[in-house]
């Protein structure tokens, strides 16, 4: 049988953590600040700003949740951004994403202070991820991922890990965090140009699935005895469910879990693990300022 990595017990674990820290901070007389930038009315974006208010909440953090109109300018945003860089109340900023098709998203994440970059994006973060420099900020989803990986007490070093996806928000970091000292994985970067795929995933002792596409890793895509981190999150519509629809990962899980030494299920594994992280760095980034 293979070990089923609980999300949602790690997260757990991650936000009481949190909330000791932010006890110990608010006894020095600092009050951890994160803000949250919502542009437009994406529905997805909203359930999840929604979210990471309430942890924020729950957690004793103080946070903004500042909600601009669909048609917000870039110019009208960068202000925003200036703004909140300038606010010492506030330690952390995230631009939720995807913003509406005016705002170029790269020029938002290049305004925003280093310090206050909880997302992990800005390019000094990226350098300082690339560099193993412990200054600088880890994307959430792969900080979590690794924090799934450590808990489930998979062995990394001299590992086979392949990452299916080469995003900076989830591919690229992941390898990094792989591949670093400490961690000392072998890792291959695959894509949806990788010539013969399934082969590659075939070698992977860690698989890690973040590629957007519903169920496309199947078993004969993963060997005996390799670990499976999905971090995909898709819709599939499904008639026979009162929505409508299921969530499902980028792994066919039914046909896959069966031959994995361990799997994180889609809901309740990576998800819950990302705002998680995000409350990490919040409190990371008012421990240092």
């Amino acid at each position: 049988m293979s070990k089923v990595i609980d999300g949602k017990a790690v997260a757990a674990t991650v936000l009481e953590e949190c909330r000791r820290e932010v006890d110990s901070l608010k006894a020095k007389g600092v009050t951890p600040g994160l803000a949250v930038v919502l542009v437009g009315e994406d529905p997805a974006s909203m359930v999840y700003v929604g979210s990471k208010v309430r942890t924020c909440g729950d957690l004793g953090i103080h946070s903004r949740k500042i909600e601009l109109p669909t048609e917000t300018t870039q110019e009208e945003l960068l202000k925003v951004v200036a703004e909140l860089n300038a606010d010492p109340a506030i330690h952390g900023i995230l631009v939720q994403s995807p913003p509406p098709e005016q705002i170029d998203e790269e020029e938002i994440v290049r305004a925003l202070d280093p310090a206050k970059d909880v997302d992990g994006f800005h390019p000094e973060n990226v350098a300082k991820l690339a560099l193993e420099d412990p200054t600088g900020f880890v994307p959430c989803t792969p900080a979590g991922c690794m924090r799934l990986i450590k808990e489930a007490g998979i062995e990394t070093s001299g590992a086979n890990a392949v990452v299916i996806g080469r995003s900076m928000i989830v591919g690229k970091p992941m390898a990094l965090l792989l591949m670093a000292k400490g961690s000392d994985a072998t890792v291959t970067v695959a894509h949806s140009r990788s010539r013969d795929l399934p082969a590659i995933c075939r070698e992977a002792d860690i698989l890690v699935a973040a590629v957007g596409r519903p169920e496309m890793v199947k078993a004969d895509w993963v060997k005996d005895g390799a670990v499976v981190i999905d971090v995909g999150i898709n819709r599939v519509e499904d008639p026979s469910r009162k929505s409508g629809y299921r969530l499902t990962g980028d792994v066919a899980y039914e046909e896959v879990a069966p031959k994995c030494k361990a799997i994180t299920p889609v809901p309740g594994g990576v998800g819950p693990m990302t705002i998680a992280m995000l409350m990490k760095n919040t409190i990371a980034a008012a421990s240092r300022a």
